[in-house]
């Protein structure tokens, strides 16, 4: 059966909201296949059948320092995707990650009547807690990837569902490593050091020297270390290439379009930016380091203000509630530091073993069929917002 007239907006920002959208939509068509779906799309989620009113990459920024550049052209954006998505009558909005844009976004749909989404909290329990009160206003349902993030939400009477991480589902509890290393072209003997700089331009300058240098320490006292490289895209390639040509002596090291989850699953240990790559990279057991370096206003802003209240800000941290992997921000973020931590998770083999140990319980957690979880609260949210004589309604009993 079809649904002709159901339209959903959906906004995704970046590579992993890209796959995050893409996911749920293939989902949703899954339980409702004539719905339609218009929006900010990346190549994964209009090869699952997005209209694209504009691009992915053009979200692509990160703190106050890159944002501020771009702030004219990002509110031309808004203004015009309001525009068109209204002029499409959809039904409902969903923001995928990104939630900078889509806050706003998301508010001024609702003022048209449409019914609202977060797909993925921002970290409001982390920093700036004062915001729940603007998410709960403006977004009828927060789609939760982390189990711990709905009771925050419940404290502030905002209606947050736990869904499950669509990366535990897609990534199996036992990665093949020896598949994988076959895939690269490595050897089993070989020690293997992947480095994951980031999927942002603006990440990728910031950490591409500290990231080469601590490669160049280990490389140093390792010889026939193999250093991998896995790119998230062309502009972050050419980023990398740049500091990499300018570090002497030169690397061994091979730098890869794409392919981080097999470099990942490969690897025996990873130096990488603090993000979703951190998540994909507990999920197929790769002990690691974290890093991030923002600029240095946006740096002296959340010092100054106070707005970030983190024990930690690595993702691997906060699911295990302590300091399990190693990170290190900002000044910290420097090559001898680094180099000894990861020394650490490629010499001391009990470490490993108890890091993927942890990993293991993790991803068991986290792994619901997340994208259906979500699928489903979303359609629950439809039901409720347009009555049982909606399309949705009529094709759900008959799909009962």
């Amino acid at each position: 059966m079809s649904a002709p007239g159901v339209r959903i907006a959906i906004v995704a920002g970046e590579t992993s909201g890209d796959a995050l959208g893409a996911a749920l939509i293939e989902a949703l068509r899954a339980r409702v296949p004539g719905v339609e779906f218009t929006g900010v799309a990346g190549p994964k989620m209009r090869a699952a059948g997005c209209e694209a009113l504009a691009d992915a990459h053009e979200l692509s920024v990160m703190g106050l320092t890159d944002v501020l550049p771009h702030l004219p052209r990002l509110l031309r954006l808004r203004a015009r995707l309001v525009r068109e998505i209204v002029a499409r009558a959809p039904r409902l909005f969903i923001g995928v990650d990104y939630q900078q844009f889509n806050l706003g976004l998301a508010r001024r749909l609702k003022r048209h009547g449409l019914a609202t989404v977060q797909y993925v909290s921002p970290q409001v329990w982390a920093w700036r807690q004062g915001r729940v009160r603007t998410i709960g206003r403006v977004f009828d349902l927060v789609l939760c990837l982390l189990p711990f993030e709905p009771e925050f939400y419940r404290e502030h009477a905002v209606a947050a569902q736990f869904v499950g991480h669509p990366l535990a589902d897609q990534i199996p509890l036992h990665p093949e490593r020896e598949a994988a290393r076959a895939a690269l072209n490595l050897s089993p003997a070989q020690t293997v050091l992947a480095l994951l700089p980031g999927s942002r331009q603006s990440e990728v300058r910031r950490l591409a020297e500290p990231f080469l240098r601590t490669a160049a320490l280990l490389a140093g006292r390792h010889p026939g270390l193999t250093l991998l490289a896995p790119m998230a895209g062309e502009a972050v390639r050419q980023e990398f290439e740049r500091a990499a040509r300018a570090l002497q002596p030169p690397l061994p090291l091979r730098i890869l379009d794409g392919q981080a989850r097999t470099v990942l699953t490969a690897a025996d240990a990873a130096l990488i930016a603090s993000g979703t790559a951190t998540l994909e990279a507990l999920l197929c057991r790769c002990p690691m380091v974290v890093a991030y370096r923002v600029g240095p206003v946006t740096a002296l802003l959340l010092r100054s203000l106070r707005m970030v209240r983190l024990p930690y800000f690595a993702l691997p941290n906060w699911l295990a509630g302590e300091r399990l992997v190693p990170e290190f921000g900002q000044e910290a973020a420097e090559p001898a530091a680094m180099a000894q931590a990861l020394e650490g998770l490629l010499d001391d083999r009990s470490q490993r073993e108890r890091l993927l140990a942890r990993f293991q319980a993790i991803h068991e957690t986290l792994r619901k069929n997340g994208a259906a979880l979500a699928a489903e609260a979303v359609l629950q949210l439809l039901r409720e917002r347009t009555g049982r004589t909606s399309e949705v309604e009529r094709i759900d009993r008959g799909r009962r």
